[in-house]
């Protein structure tokens, strides 16, 4: 088959907090205005940002981890979906090196692995000719990295732009324009991630960005700079009888599921959506996939939704499986527990109540074994569990480093409940996940 011509490039950072989001969402939205198909990535395990990228390119957003999964299984996704499209973006995780050990699972991991050029951007909110140090460094610290170019980030003025262009040249980087201070796009980063994708505010803000870069950054140049040639993999036919009918949460509430992990079920069973919010009976299912989301922000709705409380109840108690991730777990304890102290009842299927009074972060890459299971993934979140319910003893979790971590996961019947999100978009692996249950 022959190999298609199309552009493709990542963006990465020295840093975090250097506005790679903001100027990853707004080239992405400068391009679909020229017409262009977008095919959007996220480096590492989020699962916030790329629910942007799919709001704005329309099309499913796919992370890239080499830690959550073995590098075959990220150079076909990448390959499988960027075959498709005109341009390609990958959006990078921290800083360009930060892995989870070194550089291990990095975004110049992912670079080197696909052979993508890289566009740095740079925060030089405070800073001038100083950047030039800083850009040969990340030029010249491993010569397997193609940095293709830089952006800068909120620039005061024309001048002090004059300033940071002249660094880069004596760098030796492409300069490919900047993003000026703006003050409609003073916003906290945090902000996107606290939104749900195409909020009003969410969407005027964007647009807002892929003007002020169809303006100041020249973009012909940068889609010159980043041509690549992709040679698109042979169509395998799959004879894969689809075995089991899978319905999976999907509302307001309850949203962060991996695109892989998806498309591995809508391979192995008829998939359909409901909504716990607002539907009042589950569909008929073999599996009930409850993920992640914002169920404290819906507490009250979740609450008054007594029906589909009592038809998941039942639903477990008949001894069919169900997968509940971080925010379906607390679905399916006794109360939620609101930052403000107010207190909503859930399922009641397991006794805990999940609280969000005195917040405190648990983050980081999750390394779960049981006697037959071997699984990866992430785990984010704020709240506390407070209860008598006792965890599993079958299963041991560690950190990316190895050291052992306090993850509980609760099991009843064939129902499995974690703070984890699971990524099991290898057939093998979800196949695995499958079997636990019991199916």
């Amino acid at each position: 088959m022959n190999k298609i011509d199309t552009n493709a490039f990542l963006i990465a950072a020295p840093k975090s907090n250097s506005g790679k989001t903001m100027i990853t969402l707004g080239l992405m939205q400068a391009l679909v205005n020229r017409g262009l198909k977008v095919q959007p990535f996220k480096c590492g395990p989020d699962y916030i940002d790329p629910m942007h990228h799919t709001k704005i390119a329309g099309q499913p957003s796919y992370n890239l981890d080499m830690w959550m999964t073995d590098e075959a299984h990220v150079q076909q996704t990448f390959t499988q979906h960027a075959a498709k499209a005109n341009v390609s973006i990958a959006e990078g995780v921290m800083g360009l090196f930060d892995g989870a050990q070194k550089d291990v699972g990095s975004s110049a991991a992912v670079a080197r692995l696909l052979d993508l050029p890289v566009i740095l951007v740079v925060d030089a909110s405070s800073t001038a000719y100083s950047v030039a140090p800083l850009l040969y460094g990340f030029k010249n610290f491993d010569k397997r990295i193609n940095l293709a170019g830089v952006i800068f980030n909120k620039v005061a003025s024309q001048s002090h732009f004059q300033f940071l262009k002249e660094a880069a040249i004596d760098a030796g980087v492409h300069v490919l324009g900047y993003m000026p201070r703006d003050q409609r796009l003073a916003i906290e980063s945090r902000h996107l991630g606290l939104h749900l994708p195409g909020e009003n505010q969410n969407r005027e803000i964007v647009n807002i960005a892929a003007e002020l870069l169809e303006n100041h950054v020249d973009i012909d140049l940068l889609l010159k700079i980043t041509q690549k040639e992709i040679q698109p993999l042979t169509n395998q036919e799959l004879n894969i009888q689809k075995r089991f009918k899978i319905a999976l949460a999907h509302d307001e509430a309850f949203n962060f599921s991996y695109q892989a992990n998806r498309d591995v079920l809508d391979e192995l069973g008829d998939l359909v959506e409901f909504s716990p919010l607002n539907d009042k009976e589950l569909p008929e299912a073999d599996l009930l996939w409850l993920p992640g989301g914002y169920p404290e922000l819906f507490a009250q709705q979740l609450a008054n939704n007594v029906k589909m409380k009592k038809a998941i109840a039942k639903y477990i108690d008949s001894g069919k499986a169900l997968i509940a991730e971080c925010g379906g777990m607390m679905y399916l304890g006794k109360n939620i527990i609101t930052k403000e102290g107010e207190t909503y009842p859930m399922t009641g299927v397991f006794d805990f109540d999940t609280s969000f009074e005195n917040m405190k972060l648990h983050l980081g890459y999750r390394d779960l074994k049981g006697s037959d299971i071997s699984i990866k993934g992430h785990e984010f979140h704020y709240s506390n569990l407070i209860g008598e319910e006792k965890a599993s003893a079958d299963y041991q979790a560690k950190t990316a480093r190895g050291r052992d971590v306090e993850m509980p996961v609760f099991r009843r019947k064939n129902c499995w409940a974690s703070y984890m999100h699971l990524y099991l978009g290898k057939r093998d692996k979800m196949l695995q996940m499958i079997k636990e249950l019991g199916l």
